[in-house]
């Protein structure tokens, strides 16, 4: 019989609103844009999709606005397969990302909204709902004390606690003791250990380094968990799919580097697609791309 981790996702549900264009407006100047695309977004939802399509049970807690991109987020979570019934409708604007992409760059006005509505009391009231996980993810597009509070439930009930410190700030000491893996990238993990005893940490933490691949200590001992080569198109999304590869990994029980491994091949074939869930592969995929790479590794020994 089939293992489908339970994967409970606490995080930010957003509407990314992207322009494409040849030239960036001075202020008060008004141009025309090349391109318009609506696309769902919010780390939290992005990792929740690739977690659901890996296989996982996937629950999202969260919040989104009484208005349209609200109602088409939560139909977009259920279509899915992710049970969205703790995502709670508030008075507010759902959270949205305005993206302007010009010569291969980008810039992101994020205005979070409903996601500010996922406050720590909001979180205690979904107690059962982490307590019944077997993984809980975390990033850092909500309230830091509504982490801290579904981090304190999870580790209260024997949960693993996966947080991608995405957008990086500080963290307070008592939450770092509490997170079994961090997943940062080589920039924010440059500030995760500023100031701090990087020992303290060393051992809970997979820096995700692009085509380079990711690296994670074993003692003292740093490891490389090769990526996959592709022939990259759009590499947004890519961090979010091997957060939700890593945890519906760990879940079925798979050691820290296969884990990886997993989250590499995910991450890889996310990048074969324009957008960050459009991209986001199924599990067969990622299965087959992990015993692809071992034949071609015999046959080169």
């Amino acid at each position: 019989m089939e293992n489908h981790p339970k994967i409970t996702v606490v995080g930010s549900i957003n509407m990314d609103l992207v322009t494409l264009t040849d030239k960036l407006p001075e202020m008060g100047e008004t141009i025309t844009g090349k391109q318009f695309k609506m696309n769902p977004g919010g780390k939290g939802a992005n990792q929740a999709v690739a977690a659901a399509r890996l296989g996982a049970q996937v629950k999202m807690i969260g919040c989104v606005g009484r208005d349209s991109f609200g109602e088409n987020l939560l139909q977009h979570l259920q279509n899915e397969g992710i049970d969205a019934s703790n995502v709670e409708l508030v008075n507010d604007s759902t959270g949205t990302a305005l993206i302007t992409v010009y010569n291969n760059d980008n810039n992101i006005i994020v205005v979070p909204g409903a996601n500010n509505h996922v406050t720590a009391a909001f979180v205690e009231t979904k107690r059962a709902v982490i307590a019944d996980s077997d993984i809980l993810i975390v990033q850092l597009e909500i309230p830091l004390d509504s982490v801290q509070k579904a981090v304190e439930i999870a580790k209260e009930n024997n949960v693993t606690v996966i947080l991608n410190p995405a957008p990086i700030t500080e963290l307070p000491a008592g939450l770092i003791e509490q997170i079994d893996y961090f997943t940062p990238n080589e920039h924010e993990h440059s500030l995760l250990i500023k100031g701090m005893n990087e020992q303290q940490i060393k051992e809970k933490v997979i820096v995700t380094k692009g085509s380079r691949g990711v690296s994670l200590y074993k003692g003292d001992e740093e490891i490389t968990i090769p990526s996959f080569r592709v022939n990259a198109i759009d590499t947004t999304g890519a961090g979010d799919s091997f957060n939700g590869g890593l945890a519906v990994a760990l879940g079925k029980g798979l050691s820290l580097a296969d884990a990886c491994k997993f989250g590499n091949a995910a991450a890889a074939l996310s990048t074969l697609k324009i957008g960050a869930q459009t991209g986001m592969p199924g599990k067969e995929e990622v299965e087959t791309m992990i015993k692809i790479a071992e034949k071609m590794k015999k046959h080169m020994k």
